[in-house]
């Protein structure tokens, strides 16, 4: 086992050791949600030189980081993308799948199609199956949010990362509270989507370059894939604390899965409206 990964299963057992003392029910919950997907986690082998360590990489700047990803990626990625008929700066749209930790990563094509680029395994979420509905409580959001320029941090403590956008107009509306839920590297996670370093270097790249030309990123967060069977399963398995926001979300998964178009969704009277 490396010494990373030792470390963080010894931290994991210290906090459910903790959690389990305090009666904290929703971190011993986070404990063994962790725990489980450190045990599951798959691993994705990238064309690209590694990441520097992660105790160079925090001597790093912004701009130095970026230009040390940038060094060890651009070599590579045109030709990444080219193998889909992609290139960089394309506008891009991303879909997460909690259940099955998936992070779809879609982009348009010259001819304005959405073609997917990569499918990339979550290394952990924070949480259950579920909506964030409060600071503190240790959820990954679920539902429809936004990336700007602004929303990019080069200068994470989580390798790189970018603000989903939590909570946006519905989250408000229903008085959701919490803040910084990221997409971000390393592999530990409280309320957001940690990809590891590898991963977030080509997601944050395709992504910063889809910002120069393109007012926003669209991100869908799922709790599942939300075809048919799996949603009567919700329906059999009880989980009406969420069935109804779920039945709410479910008509965009189908619409883009239908379509290959990504549908603008606005917020009216505290309800989705997909058109």
């Amino acid at each position: 086992m490396r010494p990373r990964a030792l470390v963080l299963w010894v931290l994991l057992a210290c906090a459910g050791l903790i959690a389990f003392q305090t009666g904290s029910l929703a971190h011993l919950i986070l404990w063994i949600s962790h725990f489980m997907q450190s045990v599951t986690r798959e691993h994705l082998p990238m064309p690209y030189t590694e990441p520097p360590p992660p105790e160079v990489w925090r001597t790093l700047g912004p701009a130095e980081r970026l230009a040390s990803v940038r060094s060890r990626l651009m070599p590579k990625l045109p030709d990444e993308l080219a193998s889909k008929q992609l290139t960089l700066g394309q506008p891009a749209f991303i879909r997460i799948f909690k259940e099955s930790r998936e992070l779809e990563l879609w982009m348009k094509a010259a001819d304005h199609q959405w073609k997917l680029f990569r499918n990339y395994p979550i290394a952990t979420f924070s949480g259950t199956l579920g909506p964030k509905t409060r600071e503190g409580d240790l959820q990954a959001p679920e539902g429809f949010y936004s990336v700007t320029q602004k929303q990019l941090n080069p200068a994470s403590s989580y390798h790189l990362s970018f603000n989903v956008g939590y909570p946006n107009a519905y989250d408000l509306h229903h008085q959701r509270t919490g803040s910084f839920i990221m997409v971000h590297g390393d592999t530990v996670s409280i309320g957001c989507f940690a990809m590891t370093d590898p991963l977030i270097e080509e997601i944050y790249l395709i992504v910063e370059a889809a910002l120069k030309t393109n007012p926003t990123v669209p991100i869908h967060i799922f709790p599942f894939r939300m075809h048919a069977s799996r949603m009567k399963k919700a329906e059999f398995d009880g989980d009406h604390d969420h069935l109804s926001f779920w039945r709410e979300i479910e008509p965009a998964y189908h619409m883009f899965e239908g379509t290959r178009r990504v549908p603008p969704i606005t917020v009216e009277n505290g309800s989705y409206h997909i058109h």
